[in-house]
């Protein structure tokens, strides 16, 4: 959970004192993301084949893109609360697509989840960019989606890796349009990057995968609640951000009801 929280301090670090620009760190982030991934399988597998498919690939780039374009506006705490309260919530959508039905306690939760994303994107002097904000929601809705098409997957670090590879075209692609070798590019700024895609991404997905299969899914789910507040604090004592009352709120809407949606369907389930 710190790589992943992790993961919000570099970018805003990174965008926000100008080192690096945002289609140059999805560009140097999802790179060394995929070689690190690569690195890591081949180690394991003699024989290896590009796992993966092209639709994961593309939840990922918009995910990525998504990300670190929203970071040029938005503090690393309310990023984070953003990005965790929409993969949620995706993910509690496509349930209910399916056919999974909620009990009063969980319908509760989601409810007051969502209030709490809507409250801190109402407009006020301390409201977010609308902008970024929407760009976090977007970046994690595709997330919850990536997240979602994985759980099936025999190998998942190896599909991983693949989504990583095969998200090279698209970045690139990206990096072209939005002019990124005009982007101001430091020797920190690629540093923030590689370590966010290779350690924060790359390593902490890997371990992420090496212990879900030892956590129950609702206790996976909890432990998840954790990212924004690590991100909240450490843009608070490493970024010099500003802890604000409407961040708090939400924070406790989102967090808590979320871990309401999941301690109800956990009650149900028990015997």
């Amino acid at each position: 959970m710190i790589a992943f929280a992790a993961n919000s301090l570099l970018c805003r670090e990174a965008l926000a004192s100008g080192s690096v620009g945002a289609a140059s760190f999805t560009l140097l982030r999802l790179f060394s993301g995929a070689l690190c991934l690569y690195l890591i399988v081949s180690l394991r597998q003699r024989k290896w084949s590009v796992g993966g498919d092209w639709i994961s690939a593309l939840a990922l780039f918009t995910y990525a893109a998504g990300f670190s374009f929203a970071y040029i506006g938005l503090d690393a705490g309310a990023g984070a609360l953003l990005l965790f309260g929409a993969v949620q919530i995706t993910m509690i959508v496509v349930g209910l697509w399916s056919g999974e039905r909620l009990q009063l306690r969980q319908a509760l939760g989601a409810v007051t989840a969502f209030a709490g994303l809507l409250w801190l994107l109402l407009p006020g002097v301390t409201a977010p960019p609308l902008a970024a904000a929407l760009l976090m929601v977007l970046a994690g809705g595709a997330w919850g989606l990536y997240s979602l098409r994985g759980r099936g997957a025999v190998a998942p670090t190896s599909a991983s890796a693949g989504n990583f590879l095969r998200s090279l075209p698209l970045v690139l692609l990206l990096y072209w349009i939005c002019g990124g070798e005009e982007e101001t590019t430091s020797a920190l700024g690629i540093t923030y990057a590689l370590a966010s895609g290779a350690l924060a991404s790359g390593l902490g997905y890997a371990l992420w995968y090496a212990v879900l299969p030892a956590l129950r899914a609702t206790t996976a789910a909890t432990i998840q609640l954790s990212v924004p507040v690590i991100a909240a604090l450490g843009g608070i004592l490493l970024l010099d951000e500003a802890l604000t009352l409407r961040l708090v709120i939400a924070a406790i809407a989102v967090l808590g009801g979320v871990c309401l949606f999941i301690l109800g369907g956990q009650r149900v389930r028990s015997p």
